[in-house]
């Protein structure tokens, strides 16, 4: 049997590691071998968010890279679908294997059921019920063309019985991230949070006491933001920032990966020097995955519009503040046993509730099957459904 699977950006990353590797252990065991090629069609390319991820995660390099870049979504879609086709043509796989929501998901599924090519969706279900992201359409595409759709928890089981997706087509196996979490804790674990730091440090910055950050029960906040929605606008990512510099940093030690989208607006909108000027805030260049681990076993609250660091969140009992108006993983949600709280960009409501949140103890919470081992389901039910 031969299978591609396919990443296009950071989130595929750190999903695509322990099937590779469960694949690996397979081929090991039997002498029915599994081909297996990986497609990465370089829609993040540079090294801090692509090649650091590969070699962190011990992922072995792409087979073949399609080097599709930057773009509108459009561009990124119909290049990527053009360069991928040719790969389907020479290669004729069993199966494509698709994760997520980024770009690439859709424009391989697509790609691939035009030549009539099964086509295995890792994530299917997961719906924000807003169709203005360009995630949700991807979603939305990609569980409609699919052959087998693995979802990460019931809530999305449902989703995709309620839009008609045959039942036979769907199988529950978990939650992909938690395996790559739970292989790579202990790695995390051994990193000292000022080695981080000072790795990482955005050298704009003034040098910064960083005292706060060498204790074992150091006490701060980690902040991600990447999203259009909130960072696009300046009359939406300004309030934000006062409410950073004027409010919180005050009140506790941030320490923020900052996205390069991020850092570009906040530059265009003459935001960023009054930040690199703040002695509590630290900025840091973005972070490789078993540094992002590390800070988020230890921080005392989360701010992120990252749908990966939610579920992370939750498995690790990290006090949230979901910095969007809806989530794709309302697993996560604190109302189904999670640890985060939608809060938008509602300068009120953030406030609110980085106040209630902040005094709270890290809850830890497993929703079902998110136990280290969706890996191994998903190649049973690949190799299930090709009997």
């Amino acid at each position: 049997m031969k299978l591609i699977s396919v990443v296009g950006a950071r989130p595929n990353f750190m999903k695509i590691a322990p099937f590779i590797k469960t694949i690996s252990n397979y081929n090991k065991s039997t002498e029915k071998k599994i081909k297996h090629i990986l497609v990465h069609t370089g829609q993040h390319y540079d090294d801090r968010m692509s090649k650091a991820f590969f070699t962190a995660l011990n992922i072995p390099s792409a087979d073949i890279n399609l080097g599709i870049g930057s773009g509108s979504h459009a561009e990124q879609v119909g290049n990527t679908m053009i360069a991928f086709e040719k790969v389907l043509l020479e290669e004729k796989p069993d199966w494509v294997i698709v994760l997520g929501d980024v770009n690439a998901t859709l424009a391989c599924s697509v790609a691939a059921k035009k030549l009539h090519i099964k086509v295995c969706h890792i994530e299917a279900g997961l719906r924000s019920g807003d169709e203005r992201m360009p995630e949700e359409i991807n979603r939305l595409v990609t569980d409609r063309l699919s052959d087998l759709l693995l979802t990460p928890d019931e809530l999305s089981i449902k989703n995709l019985k309620n839009e008609g997706i045959l039942e036979s087509k769907i199988e529950f196996v978990g939650n992909i991230m938690i395996d790559t979490l739970e292989s790579n804790i202990e790695k995390a674990s051994n990193l000292a949070i000022s080695e981080i730091i000072n790795d990482n440090f955005i050298q704009e910055q003034k040098s910064n006491d960083l005292s706060n950050f060498n204790s074992p029960i150091s006490h701060f906040a980690l902040m991600t933001m990447h999203r259009p929605s909130n960072v696009d606008k300046k009359e939406i990512l300004e309030p934000i920032i006062r409410l950073i510099l004027d409010e919180i940093s005050l009140d506790i030690p941030i320490i923020w990966p900052i996205h390069p989208r991020t850092q570009n607006q906040l530059q265009q909108f003459n935001l960023w020097d009054e930040l690199i000027l703040n002695d509590n805030l630290i900025l840091l260049n973005p972070l490789g995955y078993h540094e992002m681990l590390k800070l988020n076993t230890r921080s005392k609250i989360m701010l992120t519009d990252s749908g990966g660091l939610q579920e992370e969140c939750t498995v690790l009992g990290t006090p949230c503040l979901t910095l969007r108006w809806n989530t794709e993983r309302p697993i996560t949600l604190l109302e189904n046993g999670g640890s985060c709280v939608l809060v938008g960009n509602n300068i009120s409501r953030i406030r609110e509730e980085y106040k209630n949140k902040l005094k709270l103890k890290r809850t830890p919470n497993r929703p079902k099957l998110w136990d280290g081992k969706t890996a191994l389901r998903i190649l049973e039910a690949i190799l299930n459904t090709n009997k």
